[in-house]
């Protein structure tokens, strides 16, 4: 009774139109007064405590870095690493697209900042060579959302936050799999340009590629200082989120000088802005999170899933299969809110590594970002590049289909993401 009086009433809130943290806060009303617990100073504590955490402070830094690397100049330098190593093969601006989301994704962790500017750098250059512009936004939306699962990660944060998990474990065990993503999406491209025709671009010089990756060397260092600070523990997740943003400032206003004093206030506000909605939904959460624990559904869904238990790929599939229609009305982080603290200890009940289902959970996460209607990549793909919204869905369905056979793959075969995992932290 207790789940469906806190999904009912969290669903039905949703349903009318009130906005995700609201709807949070009303459900665990709902459920605290069901449970006769209803108080006003209970209520208010849990909020206060749900966004009390250090670890959270990752989320503005990294916000913060996705910012600056765009307005100052890293994401551009980037890009035309890409282009000048990868854009003279047939299809080329395509496997442009996803060599610079993978590289950019090791910069921000933000899947809406690396959208909005691939869309805004290459899909004219894709439009202008040939390419189906429904295809081209689809192909930059399913590599936009490669970004949260290639460390750094913000959901990566919120998950390990809201689960007591490592950070650092969960960084370092989306490694492959934000690879097999990218390739992923690169064949599916491949198999649908085959037919298009368009002339890819002359092969640019030994001398060209040379200056493309001086100019980007600074930026490429920004990942390579967080995986190895990661690895031998010079910093925490949370003080690699500082120096991500402490770095990329540098660069943009000393080295690129891209970035003018008279920006600071514009990407500070714009990273903000952006951490207070997540902040927020992170607060309304922690008072569903305390009654969750509280009215013991952890427990109660273990019974429910009990045929499956014995069954760890099964369990997996079914878990999986409820994440993907979720994903499709909710954005990551209230999923992840929601939904993780009532699904880690199922999987622990049922032997499997947290870790590892932590990883399958923000990739099934972020494929939601993709699907319509809800769809937040897909909005900013269409706002960008001046698109219908359906259009934008239209194509990225085949890119979509490659994500999903990725996640399928690594349900089927779990050392993929256990065994570098175990090669980082022994």
């Amino acid at each position: 009774m207790t789940i469906l009086v806190f999904l009912g009433s969290l669903i039905g809130c949703i349903a009318i139109g009130i906005p995700i943290a609201y709807a949070l806060l009303l459900a665990g009303v709902a459920l605290m007064w069901h449970m006769d617990l209803l108080e006003a100073q209970i209520l208010a504590q849990n909020v206060l405590e749900g966004a009390n955490s250090f670890p959270l402070l990752a989320v503005p830094f990294f916000m913060l870095a996705g910012e600056i690397m765009n307005v100052g100049g890293l994401s551009k330098r980037i890009v035309n690493l890409a282009m000048t190593w990868v854009g003279h093969v047939r299809g080329g601006l395509g496997y442009v697209t996803i060599v610079a989301a993978c590289l950019m994704a090791s910069l921000s962790g933000s899947a809406v900042a690396d959208t909005a500017a691939l869309t805004a750098l290459l899909l004219p250059m894709m439009v202008k060579a040939g390419h189906d512009k429904a295809r081209s936004g689809g192909l930059i939306a399913t590599a936009g959302i490669i970004a949260p699962i290639i460390p750094p990660s913000i959901p990566f944060v919120i998950f390990g936050v809201t689960t007591n998990l490592s950070i650092g474990k969960l960084f370092m065990a989306g490694l492959v799999p934000g690879v097999l993503m990218g390739l992923a999406i690169a064949a599916a491209w491949w198999i649908t340009t085959r037919q298009e025709g368009v002339e890819p671009t002359p092969a640019k010089s030994r001398a060209e590629r040379m200056s493309a990756l001086r100019e980007s060397v600074w930026a490429l260092f920004l990942p390579l200082i967080v995986l190895v600070g990661l690895k031998f523990g010079v910093f925490t997740p949370t003080e690699a989120a500082v120096v991500a943003a402490v770095y990329a400032l540098f660069v943009a206003t000393v080295i690129y000088r891209e970035m003018k004093l008279s920006q600071l206030y514009g990407v500070f506000l714009g990273a903000a802005k952006t951490t207070a909605v997540i902040m927020f939904l992170v607060a309304a959460a922690g008072v569903s999170a305390w009654l969750i624990t509280v009215a013991s559904l952890p427990a109660q869904l273990i019974e429910l899933l009990e045929p499956f238990m014995d069954s760890p790929t099964l369990l997996l599939l079914v878990l999986m299969a409820i994440l993907l229609l979720v994903g499709m009305a909710m954005d990551i982080t209230p999923t992840i809110l929601i939904l993780a603290p009532v699904m880690v200890p199922v999987v622990k009940a049922a032997g499997i590594d947290p870790i590892y289902f932590g990883v399958l959970f923000v990739i099934n996460g972020v494929i939601g970002l993709v699907t319509p209607p809800v769809g937040t990549v897909l909005n900013v793909v269409a706002g960008v590049g001046r698109m219908r919204i359906d259009h934008v869905a239209r194509g990225v369905w085949p890119f979509m289909l490659a994500q999903i056979l990725v996640l399928v793959l690594l349900v089927l075969f779990p050392q993929l993401v256990l065994t570098p995992l175990k090669w980082f932290y022994g």
